[in-house]
């Protein structure tokens, strides 16, 4: 089945606020939803001329630098002192916390008066917490669960098996559907911790719908398939396995 992407443009050029501009630091990673990306140039240029300093990074699965998406979850290595996001809500730039702890400003540019907001490290703090307990969780496990994605972009099964390789002693039983349905978890009591491979902001923000601990395939598999060049071009692209 061929998949068509249609970009859909916000038909007018975005102005940054003055007084947003006055508080950003003097280095910012600029980051927009794709309906706002042809505004990047003229954002840039007006940050730019205030003697500032600003870089459009790559996000995973991003076509364009400084396009960003809710699974681009990345640390990013270039130099920078905050992150500068330009659309709607706070689902997409809490990814850039999540791996970054670098405070995020948020201009909505439908938000009404110019409003805009910053984001603190402080909103992901006790999700990373979490995690270093979930990570814990998964190596004290004997049978794990992991759930594995179908859906084209999210469909890692071929790096999930390699969990058995990486823990011999362990039990793994793969999950495999379109969707997650945390429902239907219940019904797998012998499993003492999930393996989340399909979209990382699973193991990360819907913690909470699982009775057991959860973690990311990242979180405990990053020393083979992390530093393997086909699982970061799969990633990258949205390739499925």
């Amino acid at each position: 089945m061929k998949v068509v992407f249609i970009e859909a443009k916000y038909n007018k050029i975005i102005k940054l606020p003055d007084t947003l501009l006055k508080a950003l630091p003097k280095e910012v990673a600029l980051f927009t939803s794709i309906q706002f990306s042809n505004s990047q140039p003229a954002m840039k240029e007006q940050i730019e001329k205030t003697g500032k300093k600003v870089i459009l990074p790559l996000a995973p699965h991003s076509k364009y630098n400084g396009q960003l998406l809710g699974c681009g979850i990345k640390p990013f290595k270039e130099k920078f002192d905050a992150f500068l996001y330009v659309g709607d809500g706070v689902f997409h730039p809490q990814t850039l916390v999540v791996e970054n702890m670098k405070p995020v400003f948020i201009f909505d540019p439908f938000g009404g008066n110019k409003k805009w907001e910053m984001l603190d490290t402080s909103i992901v703090e006790k999700k990373l917490k979490k995690k270093k307990g979930s990570i814990a969780k998964f190596h004290a496990a004997d049978n794990v669960g992991v759930l594995v994605s179908t859906k084209p972009g999210q469909n890692f099964l071929k790096y999930a098996m390699k969990l058995r390789q990486l823990y011999p002693n362990k039990k793994f039983y793969f999950i495999i559907n379109n969707n997650v349905d945390f429902s239907q978890l219940e019904n797998f009591p012998f499993v003492q911790c999930w393996v989340n491979t399909a979209c990382p902001r699973i193991g990360i923000d819907d913690v909470y719908k699982f009775e057991k601990p959860v973690v990311n395939l990242d979180d405990i598999a990053a020393g083979i398939l992390k530093t393997s060049i086909a699982y970061k071009a799969d990633f990258k692209e949205g390739k499925s396995s």
